[in-house]
């Protein structure tokens, strides 16, 4: 532990105290190389990070490959070549299926760092099996979008053991702009739902602040720069306004993934007998903009469950 932050590069902020990380070989092990492993790739390629990389997705390879990475030809290449290996996977399931094929492979001083959004008893689950056989497991979910991770902008949201997140703090600290160690395995999955439910209904007030807006007769542009100089100015508005405004739902995150979210929110909720009837009406509006075919398009697509586009507000006649 140090008592400061001055090397930021080898160090990085965690619950108000800092740690200095193992610095290894700056070798990664990736599996999964969509809009999020993507995005991390490049990140860890752009600070001089050499990166292994499998996806099913040929096109996935081809660009890792451009971004001057390393494509292999299965999960287990990975595991055969790397000593850290992150996951990055459309859910929790996918990932334990990935786990089974890699476990009998992995070096003995392995250590698994699990970025899906998944279920926490699923992921809890697998850290058992990791650490069953004397490798280590930590989930590191990641707050922000594509967009953020691209930007060194995101949070990664850490459950695991301290010496395993030391082990791994040059790794998380390249491609991202803070790490909270939230707990033990399990406490990151459970962490990224919390925050998914509140980005998520933050993304949903605004959309509908916005065509309030344009209803009363305001420029919904200058609604937008006022909320943003008044106390209701949030993250999730500053990322998500612009493209509301402009009409541009290209996918930073999908729609379709962030009700897949909702869903993992809605299923720990039942288990937990939590109320969540705010998270329950969201997740009814985002899957009618996925029945009209929305599903593709960023979260910004939100606005569109209210008014299809906003433009400025029609003049007025005179009395």
């Amino acid at each position: 532990m140090l008592d400061n932050c001055a090397d930021f590069h080898q160090t990085h902020l965690i619950g108000g105290t800092c740690w200095r990380g193992t610095l290894s070989d700056k070798t990664v092990g990736l599996i999964g190389i969509g809009l999020a492993g993507g995005a991390l790739a490049k990140r860890w390629l752009d600070n001089g990070w050499t990166v292994v990389g499998y996806d099913p997705d040929p096109e996935r390879r081809t660009y890792l490959q451009e971004q001057r990475g390393s494509p292999v030809g299965s999960e287990i290449d990975v595991a055969h070549e790397c000593q850290r290996i992150v996951l990055s996977l459309p859910t929790s399931h996918v990932a334990s299926d990935v786990l089974d094929r890699i476990l009998p492979v992995l070096a003995a001083d392995a250590i698994i760092v699990d970025t899906t959004t998944g279920e926490p008893k699923t992921m809890i689950e697998m850290a058992r099996r990791v650490t069953s056989r004397g490798r280590a497991y930590l989930d590191a979910p990641i707050a922000g979008s594509s967009e953020h991770i691209r930007k060194g902008e995101a949070v990664f949201l850490v459950g695991g053991l301290d010496e395993d997140l030391d082990r791994c703090l040059d790794l998380l600290v390249a491609a991202s702009s803070r790490i909270l160690h939230v707990g033990e395995a399990g406490a990151g999955a459970k962490m990224k739902l919390v925050t998914n439910l509140v980005l998520g209904l933050h993304r949903l007030v605004l959309a509908e602040g916005l065509s309030f807006a344009q209803a009363c007769g305001i420029d919904p542009q200058k609604a937008f720069q006022a909320l943003i100089e008044s106390p209701a100015k949030s993250e999730a508005m500053l990322a998500k306004g612009p493209k509301m405004l402009s009409g541009d739902f290209t996918a930073q995150a999908r729609l379709r993934q962030h009700f897949k979210d909702v869903q993992l929110i809605q299923s720990a909720a039942e288990d937990m007998s939590a109320s969540i009837p705010l998270t329950n009406l969201h997740a009814g509006i985002l899957r009618e903009l996925i029945d009209r075919d929305l599903g593709d398009f960023d979260n910004s697509v939100i606005l569109k469950a209210f008014v299809d586009q906003l433009g400025p507000p029609a003049a007025s006649e005179s009395g």
